[in-house]
């Protein structure tokens, strides 16, 4: 009997060890020394601190760096922030148009920045696109992902902007690039978000660049909706321990713990520290199985929580086309929110190109074949050429 007490417990605490291993292999990696090389005095917005090459994933034919440059918070507190910008290696034009990128969620450490990711160019529809029309691909990582000492201010526009409008204008610093034409702004999930806060600021932060379009694709719109929709799934309650730690961090009325019970944020901040993505996603999501009905204890939309969540709908006027696609069958940002969110945007005056994909969900509308890549395309270019948009409004 002693014997297999022994065991039992030798048995038990291997488990644990093992368990605890892989949790800690699960946390992000940590950026490297080019990310914290800042320098004493940050530079005006949109100055290029650094660059080296880029190498990773970066697709045949291309070139690509890795750069810091100086941004903005919503604050106008000066920061940094990392991009990864692109290009074809063949001759190019005396000024070549530039498609902005934002990224969807990946996280909210350092470490969940897709150009420190093992796939940096993870869910980006139509890759090959800009390499083969002669454009400049150019990507954010946002304020707080890759660089350290800002928290990634996850879902609030105002930074997210100013991040994608500030990484253009170093791109075209870059030497030899010749990134000086116009620009069409694309981004999926929150970088949906991301873009359309981009279109609505560009005038007033960024004048100096000829934003020619905003293709925003399954975007995060309707905060409030989006976040009650998605407690009961997997990925929402993932999604919402990174809006609950960063609303925090960012807006000293959001209290945590008058919106999450002494478990669910135990189980919240653990998964706050995990990216999207890979084997390390197992955890949270053995973790977010364990709230089944969300992480939430009281209603996201109501209260200071719901009011910050309005503030970060992207609800003003952008002066330049917009296209939002969205799959029919996406469970993660469902369409009948995109449709109310199309709706009251045109009913104010906004004109949209609507486009809802059948068959379609999250991912599969950005990915390899998706029937949006074609259409992005030509949209883009079409934007690039002057011709004039075709507004439907959801029609």
């Amino acid at each position: 009997m002693k014997v297999l007490v022994r065991l039992a417990a030798w048995i038990g605490v291997t488990a644990c060890a093992l368990v605890a291993c892989l949790w800690w292999l699960a946390r992000p990696a940590m950026p490297d020394a080019f990310y914290t090389s800042q320098p004493d005095s940050i530079p005006p917005p949109g100055t290029l601190i650094a660059s080296e090459p880029f190498t990773r994933d970066v697709p045949e034919g291309a070139r690509a760096w890795l750069v810091l440059y100086a941004t903005t918070r919503g604050d106008d507190s000066p920061t940094v922030a990392s991009a990864i910008v692109m290009a074809s290696r063949g001759p190019s034009a005396a000024s070549r148009p530039i498609v902005a990128w934002a990224h969807g969620t990946t996280g909210i450490e350092p470490g969940c920045a897709p150009s420190v990711l093992r796939h940096p160019f993870a869910n980006v529809p139509a890759l090959h696109a800009p390499l083969e029309q002669g454009w400049v691909y150019v990507a954010t990582d946002y304020v707080g992902l890759g660089t350290s000492g800002d928290r990634h201010a996850y879902m609030i526009g105002e930074d997210a902007a100013r991040a994608m409008l500030d990484s253009v204008r170093a791109a075209r610093q870059i030497s030899g690039l010749r990134a000086n034409g116009k620009v069409v702004v694309w981004g999926h999930s929150q970088g949906g978000n991301s873009a359309l806060w981009a279109g609505m600021r560009a005038m007033g932060y960024a004048p100096d660049l000829d934003i020619a379009g905003v293709a925003a694709l399954a975007p995060a719109t309707d905060l409030r909706a989006l976040f009650q929709a998605v407690q009961g799934t997997i990925l929402g309650k993932i999604v919402s321990s990174y809006l609950a730690e960063a609303y925090a961090e960012a807006y000293p009325d959001v209290q945590l713990g008058d919106y999450l019970g002494p478990v669910s944020r135990i189980l919240a901040r653990d998964m706050a520290g995990r990216c999207v993505g890979g084997r390390a996603t197992l955890f949270s999501i053995a973790e977010a199985a364990l709230v089944p009905g969300g992480i939430f204890t009281r209603d996201p939309a109501s209260g200071p929580l719901g009011a910050r969540l309005d503030e970060n709908m992207p609800g003003a006027p952008i002066n330049a086309p917009v296209l939002i696609a969205q799959g029919a069958d996406d469970d993660l940002v469902p369409a009948r929110i995109q449709r109310d969110y199309v709706g009251k945007r045109c009913s104010e005056g906004q004109p949209i190109d609507f486009r809802q994909y059948k068959g379609l969900d999250h991912l599969s509308l950005v990915t390899g074949g998706s029937p949006l890549e074609a259409e992005l395309v030509a949209w883009t270019r079409d934007r690039l050429s002057g011709k004039a948009a075709t507004p439907n409004c959801g029609r």
